[in-house]
């Protein structure tokens, strides 16, 4: 079964054909200022991917921002991409594509597509953690995902960590490049993450002091997110997810937080994700299997 997927960002809307075990047909446009633009655009697409392939499309998955409610067919919240909340996106889009769909929010998908393809696969019980600008994520139990109540599971970046900021303003190597550049008095656009890690390898104290900072904000999160919902492993994805040395740094300081609280008859397990680019678009193909 071929499921045509679109995953809507702030400044990018990605697309593929998953064929069941591979993305095809891949390719993006910009984000449209509008919902009629926007129609327009996913419409070309399928369009295309009619004209030229042999497949047959089953039906549509889409990843977008927001607190997507499958029972309201709406997006509740906010997002980048204001014109997508609610109303009845899932019966409009059905009748643009005349195909059934699946929505599900971004984070979510990211996380069944390491769930059902990649670092969890195998495992019953799974917390996805997603560190970009904040702290994002979801919560999957025996291939569920746990929404809860309010539609906020997952939504780890709004535990508080320290004196009432959030993981997602402590725990995040943007945050840190912003602290980094508070303290040296200069524009926050100046420095990346990257550069701060740089300049404390190269020995800038200010620079090793946030990169510290980080690590130990990031590993109290995943502390707090081991012992308060007990998954049987943490998978993190997001661009700091390719950092070099990422894992045995937080490894190492779990270890220490571990033996301060008298825990030893486990070791949290962490692994870094297998999909990146990908993992919405694959996420959101995952998800329509689930629903269909």
């Amino acid at each position: 079964m071929a499921i045509l997927v679109f995953d809507m960002g702030g400044s990018a809307v990605k697309y593929g054909v998953w064929t069941g075990s591979e993305l095809t047909e891949k390719g993006k446009f910009v984000t449209p200022k509008t919902w009629a633009a926007m129609k327009r655009h996913l419409k070309e697409v399928q369009d295309n991917v009619k004209d030229n392939s042999t497949m047959k499309i089953e039906g549509v998955g889409i990843s977008a921002p927001g607190a997507v409610n499958a029972e309201e067919r709406q997006i509740n919240g906010i997002s980048a991409i204001p014109y997508i909340h609610g109303f009845d996106i899932f019966s409009e889009l059905e009748a643009l594509f005349q195909l059934p769909v699946a929505i599900e929010n971004d984070a979510n998908c990211a996380g069944l597509a390491e769930f059902y393809q990649g670092a969890g696969k195998g495992f019953e019980q799974a917390a996805f953690v997603v560190i970009g600008t904040g702290v994002g994520g979801t919560l999957i139990n025996q291939g569920q995902l746990i929404r809860g109540a309010h539609l906020y599971g997952g939504e780890f970046g709004l535990m508080i960590l320290d004196q009432g900021k959030t993981f997602s303003q402590l725990g995040t190597a943007v945050q840190m490049a912003w602290r980094y550049c508070d303290r040296m008095g200069i524009d926050r656009e100046t420095i990346t993450g990257e550069e701060v890690f740089a300049r404390s390898e190269s020995g800038d104290p200010i620079a090793a002091e946030e990169v510290d900072n980080f690590y130990r904000y990031l590993a109290q999160g995943l502390f707090s997110i081991q012992f308060a919902f007990d998954p049987e492993v943490i998978i993190i994805g997001g661009g700091v997810s390719a950092k070099e040395g990422l894992l045995a740094e937080i490894e190492g300081r779990l270890s220490v937080m571990l033996a301060a609280q008298g825990l030893n008859d486990f070791k949290p397990l962490i692994k870094l994700c297998d999909y990146r680019n990908d993992a919405n678009l694959v996420g959101a193909a995952a998800n329509f299997t689930a629903q269909s």
